[in-house]
Protein backbone atom coordinates (compact mmCIF):
# COMPACT_ATOMS: atom_id res chain seq x y z
CA UNK A 1 0.00 0.00 0.00
CA UNK A 2 1.59 3.68 -1.14
CA UNK A 3 2.19 5.53 1.95
CA UNK A 4 1.90 9.19 0.36
CA UNK A 5 3.90 11.90 3.08
CA UNK A 6 5.08 14.55 0.45
CA UNK A 7 3.66 17.75 0.21
CA UNK A 8 3.44 19.28 -3.74
CA UNK A 9 6.73 21.55 -2.93
CA UNK A 10 8.24 18.99 -1.76
CA UNK A 11 7.84 17.05 -4.65
CA UNK A 12 9.19 20.36 -6.99
CA UNK A 13 12.77 20.07 -5.27
CA UNK A 14 13.01 16.01 -5.09
CA UNK A 15 16.01 14.94 -6.94
CA UNK A 16 15.49 12.10 -9.03
CA UNK A 17 17.51 9.65 -7.27
CA UNK A 18 15.04 10.35 -4.34
CA UNK A 19 12.04 10.12 -6.29
CA UNK A 20 12.59 6.62 -8.00
CA UNK A 21 13.75 5.41 -4.61
CA UNK A 22 10.47 6.30 -2.74
CA UNK A 23 8.40 5.22 -5.91
CA UNK A 24 9.91 2.03 -6.27
CA UNK A 25 9.97 1.15 -2.31
CA UNK A 26 5.87 2.05 -2.36
CA UNK A 27 6.28 4.90 -0.31
CA UNK A 28 5.26 7.02 -3.18
CA UNK A 29 3.06 6.72 -5.95
CA UNK A 30 4.58 7.34 -9.57
CA UNK A 31 0.92 8.97 -11.03
CA UNK A 32 1.78 11.81 -7.86
CA UNK A 33 5.01 12.41 -9.20
CA UNK A 34 3.51 12.98 -12.17
CA UNK A 35 1.01 14.67 -11.84
CA UNK A 36 2.55 17.71 -9.92
CA UNK A 37 4.74 17.72 -12.73
CA UNK A 38 2.03 18.45 -14.67
CA UNK A 39 0.43 20.90 -12.45
CA UNK A 40 3.82 23.12 -12.46
CA UNK A 41 3.95 22.87 -16.62
CA UNK A 42 0.68 24.24 -16.82
CA UNK A 43 1.49 26.45 -14.09
CA UNK A 44 4.84 27.89 -15.96
CA UNK A 45 2.53 28.04 -19.67
CA UNK A 46 3.19 31.75 -19.92
CA UNK A 47 7.04 30.98 -19.99
CA UNK A 48 6.39 28.73 -23.09
CA UNK A 49 8.42 25.87 -22.25
CA UNK A 50 6.99 23.34 -24.04
CA UNK A 51 6.47 22.39 -27.77
CA UNK A 52 4.22 19.60 -26.75
CA UNK A 53 3.36 18.91 -23.52
CA UNK A 54 2.44 14.95 -23.15
CA UNK A 55 -0.39 14.82 -20.48
CA UNK A 56 -2.06 11.78 -21.37
CA UNK A 57 0.68 9.44 -22.13
CA UNK A 58 2.73 10.73 -18.69
CA UNK A 59 -0.43 9.68 -17.10
CA UNK A 60 -0.35 6.39 -18.62
CA UNK A 61 3.26 5.64 -18.66
CA UNK A 62 3.01 6.77 -14.24
CA UNK A 63 -0.06 3.99 -14.14
CA UNK A 64 1.53 1.22 -15.86
CA UNK A 65 4.54 1.29 -13.14
CA UNK A 66 2.22 1.44 -10.29
CA UNK A 67 0.84 -1.65 -12.13
CA UNK A 68 4.16 -3.19 -12.53
CA UNK A 69 5.14 -2.41 -9.14
CA UNK A 70 1.56 -4.34 -7.44
CA UNK A 71 2.68 -7.28 -9.69
CA UNK A 72 5.83 -7.43 -7.59
CA UNK A 73 7.97 -6.50 -10.62
CA UNK A 74 10.80 -4.52 -10.02
CA UNK A 75 11.24 -1.27 -11.38
CA UNK A 76 14.34 0.70 -13.10
CA UNK A 77 16.90 3.29 -11.28
CA UNK A 78 14.20 6.36 -12.89
CA UNK A 79 11.26 4.74 -11.51
CA UNK A 80 8.63 7.34 -11.57
CA UNK A 81 11.04 10.47 -12.26
CA UNK A 82 9.39 12.85 -14.78
CA UNK A 83 11.86 14.06 -17.62
CA UNK A 84 12.20 16.58 -20.37
CA UNK A 85 13.48 16.19 -23.79
CA UNK A 86 14.49 18.50 -26.11
CA UNK A 87 12.03 18.65 -29.17
CA UNK A 88 14.90 18.08 -31.98
CA UNK A 89 15.66 14.06 -30.04
CA UNK A 90 13.13 11.76 -31.54
CA UNK A 91 10.44 10.41 -29.45
CA UNK A 92 8.37 7.54 -30.66
CA UNK A 93 4.54 8.08 -31.39
CA UNK A 94 5.06 11.83 -29.73
CA UNK A 95 5.54 14.83 -32.17
CA UNK A 96 9.63 16.43 -32.42
CA UNK A 97 9.96 19.54 -34.48
CA UNK A 98 13.38 20.67 -33.91
CA UNK A 99 11.80 23.71 -33.21
CA UNK A 100 11.03 24.19 -37.00
CA UNK A 101 7.67 24.41 -38.69
CA UNK A 102 8.94 22.50 -41.82
CA UNK A 103 8.88 19.51 -38.85
CA UNK A 104 5.43 21.20 -37.37
CA UNK A 105 3.65 17.74 -37.76
CA UNK A 106 6.11 15.17 -37.73
CA UNK A 107 5.72 12.10 -35.29
CA UNK A 108 8.29 9.52 -35.46
CA UNK A 109 8.18 5.97 -36.10
CA UNK A 110 11.25 5.27 -33.35
CA UNK A 111 12.89 6.63 -30.34
CA UNK A 112 15.93 7.73 -29.93
CA UNK A 113 18.46 5.62 -28.01
CA UNK A 114 18.71 7.97 -24.77
CA UNK A 115 14.97 8.43 -24.82
CA UNK A 116 14.71 4.43 -25.16
CA UNK A 117 16.97 3.64 -22.31
CA UNK A 118 15.40 6.27 -20.30
CA UNK A 119 12.41 4.93 -20.78
CA UNK A 120 13.68 1.04 -20.13
CA UNK A 121 14.93 2.69 -16.72
CA UNK A 122 11.21 3.86 -15.58
CA UNK A 123 11.74 7.16 -16.22
CA UNK A 124 8.49 9.34 -17.64
CA UNK A 125 8.15 11.98 -20.47
CA UNK A 126 6.21 14.73 -19.70
CA UNK A 127 6.89 16.48 -22.61
CA UNK A 128 8.72 18.05 -25.63
CA UNK A 129 10.95 21.39 -25.15
CA UNK A 130 10.80 24.55 -26.75
CA UNK A 131 14.61 25.32 -28.62
CA UNK A 132 16.39 27.24 -31.14
CA UNK A 133 15.08 26.12 -35.05
CA UNK A 134 17.33 23.17 -35.19
CA UNK A 135 19.70 24.14 -32.36
CA UNK A 136 20.60 26.89 -33.85
CA UNK A 137 21.34 30.19 -31.35
CA UNK A 138 21.99 30.69 -27.98
CA UNK A 139 19.07 32.47 -26.91
CA UNK A 140 15.89 30.34 -27.50
CA UNK A 141 14.31 33.09 -29.58
CA UNK A 142 14.89 31.44 -33.79
CA UNK A 143 12.21 28.75 -32.36
CA UNK A 144 9.11 29.16 -34.63
CA UNK A 145 7.43 28.64 -31.81
CA UNK A 146 8.19 31.74 -30.39
CA UNK A 147 10.84 32.10 -27.13
CA UNK A 148 11.48 30.62 -24.10
CA UNK A 149 11.35 33.19 -21.40
CA UNK A 150 13.66 32.50 -18.34
CA UNK A 151 12.12 31.31 -14.92
CA UNK A 152 14.17 33.96 -13.29
CA UNK A 153 13.10 36.65 -14.75
CA UNK A 154 10.66 36.70 -18.25
CA UNK A 155 11.95 39.51 -19.59
CA UNK A 156 14.92 37.72 -20.24
CA UNK A 157 16.49 35.14 -22.24
CA UNK A 158 16.52 31.04 -20.77
CA UNK A 159 19.86 30.74 -23.41
CA UNK A 160 19.96 28.16 -26.13
CA UNK A 161 19.42 26.38 -27.63
CA UNK A 162 18.39 23.82 -24.99
CA UNK A 163 16.95 26.70 -23.14
CA UNK A 164 13.28 24.94 -22.88
CA UNK A 165 15.07 22.00 -20.93
CA UNK A 166 16.85 24.63 -18.90
CA UNK A 167 14.12 26.44 -17.93
CA UNK A 168 11.92 23.13 -17.26
CA UNK A 169 14.28 21.96 -14.57
CA UNK A 170 14.79 25.48 -13.02
CA UNK A 171 10.98 26.33 -12.60
CA UNK A 172 10.65 22.85 -10.73
CA UNK A 173 9.07 20.85 -13.23
CA UNK A 174 11.65 18.49 -13.71
CA UNK A 175 14.68 16.85 -11.48
CA UNK A 176 16.17 16.16 -15.10
CA UNK A 177 15.94 16.86 -19.04
CA UNK A 178 17.59 16.01 -21.90
CA UNK A 179 19.12 18.70 -24.56
CA UNK A 180 21.69 18.83 -26.97
CA UNK A 181 25.00 20.59 -27.38
CA UNK A 182 27.10 21.39 -30.59
CA UNK A 183 28.42 24.42 -29.27
CA UNK A 184 27.32 24.98 -25.07
CA UNK A 185 23.85 24.47 -26.18
CA UNK A 186 23.64 22.78 -23.02
CA UNK A 187 25.84 24.21 -20.60
CA UNK A 188 24.86 27.98 -21.72
CA UNK A 189 21.27 27.62 -20.99
CA UNK A 190 22.42 25.58 -17.95
CA UNK A 191 24.28 28.72 -16.68
CA UNK A 192 21.48 31.26 -17.21
CA UNK A 193 19.17 29.41 -15.75
CA UNK A 194 20.57 28.43 -12.64
CA UNK A 195 21.05 24.23 -12.77
CA UNK A 196 23.89 22.26 -13.52
CA UNK A 197 24.10 21.42 -17.54
CA UNK A 198 27.02 18.50 -18.14
CA UNK A 199 27.98 17.72 -21.82
CA UNK A 200 30.07 14.17 -21.91
CA UNK A 201 32.77 12.83 -23.67
CA UNK A 202 32.15 12.70 -27.30
CA UNK A 203 30.91 9.14 -28.19
CA UNK A 204 29.92 8.61 -24.73
CA UNK A 205 25.49 9.14 -25.72
CA UNK A 206 24.30 7.81 -28.82
CA UNK A 207 23.43 10.25 -31.21
CA UNK A 208 21.29 7.86 -33.50
CA UNK A 209 17.78 9.73 -33.26
CA UNK A 210 19.27 13.10 -32.24
CA UNK A 211 18.24 15.80 -35.59
CA UNK A 212 21.75 16.67 -36.68
CA UNK A 213 22.87 19.90 -36.63
CA UNK A 214 26.23 19.68 -37.17
CA UNK A 215 27.49 15.52 -36.71
CA UNK A 216 31.27 15.91 -35.66
CA UNK A 217 30.42 18.52 -32.60
CA UNK A 218 26.49 17.63 -31.35
CA UNK A 219 25.69 15.45 -28.11
CA UNK A 220 23.09 15.01 -26.30
CA UNK A 221 23.77 16.46 -22.73
CA UNK A 222 21.61 16.64 -19.33
CA UNK A 223 20.19 19.59 -17.10
CA UNK A 224 20.00 18.83 -13.85
CA UNK A 225 20.00 20.37 -9.88
CA UNK A 226 21.78 17.68 -8.75
CA UNK A 227 25.22 15.91 -9.39
CA UNK A 228 23.99 12.45 -8.62
CA UNK A 229 20.94 12.57 -10.65
CA UNK A 230 22.73 14.01 -13.78
CA UNK A 231 25.33 10.70 -13.06
CA UNK A 232 22.37 8.21 -12.72
CA UNK A 233 20.92 9.72 -16.26
CA UNK A 234 24.82 9.26 -17.77
CA UNK A 235 24.74 6.03 -16.35
CA UNK A 236 21.68 4.84 -17.70
CA UNK A 237 21.75 6.07 -21.55
CA UNK A 238 25.92 5.48 -21.83
CA UNK A 239 27.20 2.66 -24.09
CA UNK A 240 27.84 1.58 -27.56
CA UNK A 241 25.07 1.40 -29.50
CA UNK A 242 25.26 -0.13 -32.73
CA UNK A 243 22.58 2.22 -34.45
CA UNK A 244 25.78 4.61 -34.12
CA UNK A 245 29.11 4.27 -35.27
CA UNK A 246 30.47 7.42 -33.26
CA UNK A 247 29.34 5.93 -29.74
CA UNK A 248 31.95 4.33 -27.56
CA UNK A 249 31.91 1.01 -25.45
CA UNK A 250 31.42 0.63 -22.13
CA UNK A 251 29.55 1.30 -19.84
CA UNK A 252 29.87 5.04 -17.45
CA UNK A 253 30.66 4.16 -13.68
CA UNK A 254 31.08 7.09 -11.23
CA UNK A 255 31.27 5.68 -7.79
CA UNK A 256 30.79 7.24 -4.65
CA UNK A 257 32.40 11.03 -5.27
CA UNK A 258 35.27 11.37 -2.40
CA UNK A 259 37.81 14.00 -1.68
CA UNK A 260 38.82 16.97 -3.97
CA UNK A 261 42.05 18.06 -2.27
CA UNK A 262 44.97 18.00 -3.91
CA UNK A 263 43.07 18.32 -7.38
CA UNK A 264 44.94 20.72 -10.12
CA UNK A 265 42.75 23.36 -12.05
CA UNK A 266 43.70 25.98 -14.21
CA UNK A 267 41.82 28.50 -14.63
CA UNK A 268 42.24 29.91 -18.18
CA UNK A 269 43.67 33.22 -19.08
CA UNK A 270 42.38 34.01 -22.66
CA UNK A 271 38.65 33.49 -21.76
CA UNK A 272 39.30 34.86 -17.94
CA UNK A 273 39.53 38.44 -19.23
CA UNK A 274 38.57 41.08 -21.87
CA UNK A 275 34.86 40.51 -23.23
CA UNK A 276 33.63 39.03 -19.72
CA UNK A 277 31.27 41.41 -17.88
CA UNK A 278 32.34 42.12 -14.35
CA UNK A 279 29.18 40.14 -12.78
CA UNK A 280 30.86 36.70 -14.72
CA UNK A 281 34.57 37.43 -13.64
CA UNK A 282 32.72 37.69 -10.23
CA UNK A 283 31.33 34.32 -10.56
CA UNK A 284 34.52 33.15 -11.59
CA UNK A 285 36.43 34.75 -8.55
CA UNK A 286 33.64 32.73 -6.13
CA UNK A 287 34.27 29.54 -7.24
CA UNK A 288 38.03 30.55 -7.15
CA UNK A 289 37.47 30.70 -3.55
CA UNK A 290 34.87 27.79 -3.14
CA UNK A 291 37.97 25.22 -4.72
CA UNK A 292 40.34 26.44 -2.24
CA UNK A 293 38.64 25.83 0.37
CA UNK A 294 38.41 22.53 -0.49
CA UNK A 295 42.08 21.88 -0.71
CA UNK A 296 41.65 22.43 -4.72
CA UNK A 297 45.15 23.91 -5.83
CA UNK A 298 44.28 26.64 -8.37
CA UNK A 299 46.88 28.24 -11.19
CA UNK A 300 46.66 29.96 -14.57
CA UNK A 301 46.35 28.20 -17.52
CA UNK A 302 46.69 28.59 -21.30
CA UNK A 303 45.00 27.47 -24.51
CA UNK A 304 46.90 30.01 -26.83
CA UNK A 305 44.69 28.96 -30.00
CA UNK A 306 41.52 29.59 -27.90
CA UNK A 307 40.64 33.07 -29.56
CA UNK A 308 40.46 30.85 -32.52
CA UNK A 309 37.36 29.22 -31.42
CA UNK A 310 34.34 31.32 -32.59
CA UNK A 311 35.65 31.28 -35.76
CA UNK A 312 36.89 27.48 -35.99
CA UNK A 313 33.24 26.93 -34.51
CA UNK A 314 31.69 28.42 -37.13
CA UNK A 315 32.96 27.35 -39.99
CA UNK A 316 33.05 24.03 -39.12
CA UNK A 317 29.54 23.85 -37.57
CA UNK A 318 27.70 26.05 -41.03
CA UNK A 319 29.52 23.27 -43.17
CA UNK A 320 28.16 20.68 -41.84
CA UNK A 321 24.30 21.86 -41.21
CA UNK A 322 24.66 22.82 -44.95
CA UNK A 323 25.27 19.28 -45.49
CA UNK A 324 23.45 17.64 -42.83
CA UNK A 325 19.53 19.89 -44.02
CA UNK A 326 20.13 19.06 -47.57
CA UNK A 327 19.04 15.28 -45.98
CA UNK A 328 15.32 16.71 -45.62
CA UNK A 329 14.60 17.95 -49.55
CA UNK A 330 17.44 17.45 -52.05
CA UNK A 331 15.68 19.90 -53.99
CA UNK A 332 15.08 22.64 -51.74
CA UNK A 333 18.82 22.27 -50.25
CA UNK A 334 21.75 22.50 -52.23
CA UNK A 335 25.74 21.87 -50.20
CA UNK A 336 26.92 21.11 -54.13
CA UNK A 337 30.73 22.35 -54.94
CA UNK A 338 30.59 24.48 -57.76
CA UNK A 339 31.38 28.17 -58.51
CA UNK A 340 27.54 29.02 -58.10
CA UNK A 341 27.06 27.09 -55.69
CA UNK A 342 25.92 30.04 -52.80
CA UNK A 343 23.39 31.32 -55.88
CA UNK A 344 21.93 27.88 -56.32
CA UNK A 345 21.05 27.20 -52.57
CA UNK A 346 20.00 30.79 -52.21
CA UNK A 347 17.09 30.58 -55.08
CA UNK A 348 16.11 27.04 -53.92
CA UNK A 349 15.78 28.01 -49.99
CA UNK A 350 13.85 30.84 -51.06
CA UNK A 351 11.39 28.72 -52.33
CA UNK A 352 10.78 27.38 -49.12
CA UNK A 353 11.42 30.50 -47.16
CA UNK A 354 8.11 29.79 -45.16
CA UNK A 355 9.31 26.69 -43.93
CA UNK A 356 12.72 28.11 -42.17
CA UNK A 357 13.36 30.81 -40.10
CA UNK A 358 16.08 33.59 -40.48
CA UNK A 359 19.24 31.95 -38.59
CA UNK A 360 18.58 28.07 -40.19
CA UNK A 361 18.75 30.04 -43.43
CA UNK A 362 21.96 32.00 -42.53
CA UNK A 363 23.93 29.36 -41.41
CA UNK A 364 23.34 26.79 -44.38
CA UNK A 365 24.11 30.06 -47.08
CA UNK A 366 27.32 30.74 -44.88
CA UNK A 367 28.47 26.82 -44.90
CA UNK A 368 27.44 26.50 -48.35
CA UNK A 369 29.89 29.01 -49.37
CA UNK A 370 32.49 27.43 -47.10
CA UNK A 371 32.31 24.44 -48.72
CA UNK A 372 32.04 25.65 -52.11
CA UNK A 373 34.76 25.41 -54.87
CA UNK A 374 37.71 27.91 -54.50
CA UNK A 375 36.74 28.30 -50.84
CA UNK A 376 36.59 24.66 -49.17
CA UNK A 377 40.53 25.15 -48.36
CA UNK A 378 40.27 28.93 -47.50
CA UNK A 379 37.60 28.41 -44.67
CA UNK A 380 36.87 24.95 -43.76
CA UNK A 381 39.96 23.55 -44.27
CA UNK A 382 41.90 25.80 -42.38
CA UNK A 383 39.13 25.91 -39.78
CA UNK A 384 39.84 22.22 -39.38
CA UNK A 385 43.82 22.62 -38.98
CA UNK A 386 42.75 25.04 -36.70
CA UNK A 387 40.79 22.65 -34.69
CA UNK A 388 43.70 20.15 -34.30
CA UNK A 389 45.63 22.76 -33.13
CA UNK A 390 42.88 23.46 -30.43
CA UNK A 391 43.16 19.87 -29.25
CA UNK A 392 46.67 19.82 -29.34
CA UNK A 393 46.47 23.11 -26.67
CA UNK A 394 43.94 20.96 -24.67
CA UNK A 395 46.39 17.71 -24.87
CA UNK A 396 49.21 19.74 -23.34
CA UNK A 397 47.11 21.94 -20.68
CA UNK A 398 45.52 18.58 -19.09
CA UNK A 399 49.74 17.53 -18.30
CA UNK A 400 49.75 19.97 -15.77
CA UNK A 401 46.03 20.10 -14.80
CA UNK A 402 43.24 17.80 -13.86
CA UNK A 403 40.51 20.51 -15.01
CA UNK A 404 40.38 23.38 -16.57
CA UNK A 405 38.34 26.32 -15.46
CA UNK A 406 36.27 29.08 -17.58
CA UNK A 407 32.91 31.28 -17.04
CA UNK A 408 30.32 29.45 -19.03
CA UNK A 409 29.25 32.73 -20.55
CA UNK A 410 30.30 36.31 -21.22
CA UNK A 411 27.47 36.97 -18.45
CA UNK A 412 24.28 36.59 -16.99
CA UNK A 413 21.19 36.29 -18.99
CA UNK A 414 20.41 38.95 -21.18
CA UNK A 415 16.88 41.22 -22.23
CA UNK A 416 14.85 39.82 -24.96
CA UNK A 417 15.55 40.87 -28.40
CA UNK A 418 18.94 42.80 -27.00
CA UNK A 419 21.07 40.41 -29.66
CA UNK A 420 18.69 38.58 -31.93
CA UNK A 421 19.76 41.41 -35.01
CA UNK A 422 23.47 41.08 -33.92
CA UNK A 423 24.13 37.83 -34.95
CA UNK A 424 27.84 38.23 -34.36
CA UNK A 425 27.23 39.44 -30.96
CA UNK A 426 25.16 36.27 -30.05
CA UNK A 427 27.72 34.20 -31.68
CA UNK A 428 30.43 35.69 -29.34
CA UNK A 429 28.01 34.34 -26.98
CA UNK A 430 29.89 30.35 -27.65
CA UNK A 431 33.50 31.62 -26.72
CA UNK A 432 33.84 29.96 -23.35
CA UNK A 433 31.84 26.65 -24.75
CA UNK A 434 32.60 25.77 -28.26
CA UNK A 435 35.82 24.97 -27.46
CA UNK A 436 34.91 21.18 -25.81
CA UNK A 437 33.00 20.54 -28.63
CA UNK A 438 35.30 20.79 -31.21
CA UNK A 439 37.85 19.01 -29.14
CA UNK A 440 35.31 16.06 -28.06
CA UNK A 441 36.01 17.15 -24.28
CA UNK A 442 33.63 16.48 -21.17
CA UNK A 443 32.81 19.69 -19.83
CA UNK A 444 30.05 20.84 -16.87
CA UNK A 445 28.52 23.93 -16.47
CA UNK A 446 27.57 24.67 -12.49
CA UNK A 447 26.07 27.50 -11.20
CA UNK A 448 28.10 29.93 -9.30
CA UNK A 449 26.15 32.52 -7.27
CA UNK A 450 24.23 35.18 -8.51
CA UNK A 451 24.83 38.70 -10.52
CA UNK A 452 24.02 41.90 -8.66
CA UNK A 453 20.41 41.82 -10.53
CA UNK A 454 19.49 38.93 -8.98
CA UNK A 455 20.37 36.68 -12.10
CA UNK A 456 22.25 33.20 -11.79
CA UNK A 457 25.55 33.06 -13.09
CA UNK A 458 27.63 30.02 -13.71
CA UNK A 459 31.11 28.10 -14.50
CA UNK A 460 32.49 25.89 -16.58
CA UNK A 461 34.63 22.89 -16.08
CA UNK A 462 36.67 20.47 -18.82
CA UNK A 463 38.02 17.27 -18.10
CA UNK A 464 40.41 15.27 -20.74
CA UNK A 465 38.52 12.53 -22.62
CA UNK A 466 36.16 9.86 -20.69
CA UNK A 467 37.25 12.04 -17.02
CA UNK A 468 33.65 12.43 -16.93
CA UNK A 469 33.55 11.15 -13.22
CA UNK A 470 36.16 14.23 -12.51
CA UNK A 471 33.64 16.61 -13.44
CA UNK A 472 30.50 15.43 -11.19
CA UNK A 473 33.18 14.98 -8.13
CA UNK A 474 33.92 18.49 -8.19
CA UNK A 475 30.17 19.07 -8.64
CA UNK A 476 29.27 16.99 -5.52
CA UNK A 477 31.52 18.77 -3.60
CA UNK A 478 30.65 21.89 -4.84
CA UNK A 479 26.97 20.90 -3.99
CA UNK A 480 27.60 19.95 -0.19
CA UNK A 481 29.61 23.26 -0.26
CA UNK A 482 26.57 25.12 -0.81
CA UNK A 483 24.62 23.51 1.90
CA UNK A 484 21.45 22.67 0.36
CA UNK A 485 22.39 21.91 -3.31
CA UNK A 486 21.24 23.62 -6.34
CA UNK A 487 17.50 24.13 -5.65
CA UNK A 488 14.76 25.40 -8.28
CA UNK A 489 13.56 28.57 -7.85
CA UNK A 490 10.20 29.51 -5.88
CA UNK A 491 6.85 29.20 -7.40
Amino acid sequence: MLREMTTPDELAEMTAVAISARVRSGELSATKVVERALERALAASHLNIFITLDEKGAREAAAQLESRLARGEELGPLAGVPVVIKDNILTRGLRTTAGSRSLEGFVPPVDATVVARLRSAGAVIVGKSNLDEFGMGSSNENSAFGPTLNPWDPSRVPGGSSGGSAAAVAAGIVPLALGTDTGGSVRQPAALCGVMGFKPTYGSLSRYGMIAFASSLDQVGVLGRSSKDVELALEVMAGADPLDATSLPGRMTFGSGGDVSGLRVGVVKELSEEGNSPAALAALARMVSSLESLGVVVEEASLPTATYGVATYYLVATAEASSNLSRYDGTIYSARHGDNALGQAQVMMESRGKALGPEVKRRVLMGTYVLSAGYYDAYYGKAMRVRRLIADDFDRAFESFDLLLTPTAPGPAFPLGEKRDDPLAMYLGDVDTCLANLAGLPAVSVPAGHAPQGLPCGVQFIAPPARDARLLRVAEMLERLAGDGFAPIAG
